[in-house]
């Protein structure tokens, strides 16, 4: 059996695990993993990488994707699905194993549901928005980045009297941003699930500061949006361009919340952009085991022959689920917003 593995999207901790746990599980079951190298688009354009026992070794601990990346999709390009077909058929794949977050699944989806590929998905995002599963890999990882950013600044915001922001990744939902904040301690969090306006956000930290606290930690979402009690919303884009695809690029909601609340509060405000830190870097312990654990499932999968479905999380199983659970963005569970309260104020 031939296999394709390929990483589309941003790059994420623990993509170097899942690749190495499928190769390893084929290779051990006598099969041929074949890397596909800039995700789809290695498909398309044929440019492949055979996924030995030394190609993979020793790469459980690193970031990034040895791999490489790209958001290239085949239905957005000229010919890319009847390139993508005939190079499954003329290069007899029997499966190919796409890593990738939310749009990732849905191209890989409809390349199984409209087009007859044998796809099977992975899910990846440091944003935990990807539909059918109870967590991703990769995200702990980014959680993990952001709270020891957090611990770094409650020093110097003590020690300045301060108001200090931290800017988390997250697109346009608030995982990162409201893990963050529990288990970093922060005492105000913005997340584009819920409205939380300048005003009321300023009149909290005055009131922590009035009982006696020189210095108040807020975290907010890339995707948040400012937010006033005179009902106007505000996004903030860190440019007016967009990607290949449309899409807008996120950030700069940091420094615009800052501007706000310090002329709000009077307080001296900073901000911190985590920006792409949050993807760099050695995966938790535990994004490795995850990783590991889908890498498993996705090989279990190609050499059964279920096709159109996605290695998941669910509750603390790894599952096979149809790739269809895949509806749009996850947006978070309230009741982590509910436990976050607890601490503000």
């Amino acid at each position: 059996m031939k296999v394709g593995i390929l990483t589309a999207g941003g790059d994420c901790p623990g993509l170097n695990a899942v690749i190495r746990a499928t190769s390893r599980k084929l290779l051990n079951e006598g099969h041929e993993p074949i890397g596909l190298l800039r995700g789809y688009h290695g498909l398309a354009e044929r440019n492949y990488l055979p996924l030995t026992r030394r190609e993979v070794a020793g790469t459980i601990h690193l970031g990034g994707t040895i791999l490489s990346t790209s958001s290239y999709n085949p239905f957005r390009e000229p010919e890319g699905v009847e390139k993508v077909k005939a190079a499954v058929t003329e290069d007899g794949f029997d499966a190919i194993i796409a890593l990738g977050g939310e749009h990732t699944m849905m191209i890989t989806r409809r390349l199984h549901d409209e087009e007859g590929v044998p796809t099977i998905g992975v899910p990846k995002t440091i944003d935990n928005d990807v539909t059918g599963t109870d967590f991703t890999f990769g995200f702990n990882t980014a959680v993990q980045t952001a709270v020891f950013a957090i611990d770094r600044l409650h020093t110097t915001a003590q020690s300045h009297n301060r108001v200090m922001i931290l800017e988390v990744m997250g697109r346009n939902t608030g995982w990162i941003a409201l893990f963050a904040a529990i288990g970093g301690g922060a005492d105000g969090v913005l997340i584009p699930e819920v409205d939380l306006t300048v005003e009321d956000l300023a009149e909290s930290i005055k009131q922590r500061h009035a009982k006696g606290f020189n210095f108040s930690i807020i975290v907010v979402a890339e995707g948040a949006e400012l937010a006033f009690r005179s009902g106007e919303k505000r996004q903030v884009l860190a440019t007016e361009a967009t990607d290949q695809y449309g899409y807008p690029r996120l950030g700069g909601i940091g420094a615009a919340l800052g501007a706000e609340l310090e002329k709000a509060t009077g307080f001296e405000t900073r901000v911190t952009v985590l920006g792409h830190v949050q993807r760099g870097g050695t995966p938790t312990a535990y994004d490795r085991v995850l990783a590991t654990e889908y890498g498993i499932k996705a090989a279990e999968l190609a050499m059964s022959g279920d096709h159109g479905r996605m290695a998941a999380l669910r509750g603390t199983k790894v599952v096979s689920v149809p790739l269809s659970d895949v509806t749009g963005i996850k947006t978070v569970d309230l009741h982590y917003l509910d436990i976050a309260r607890t601490f503000f104020g």
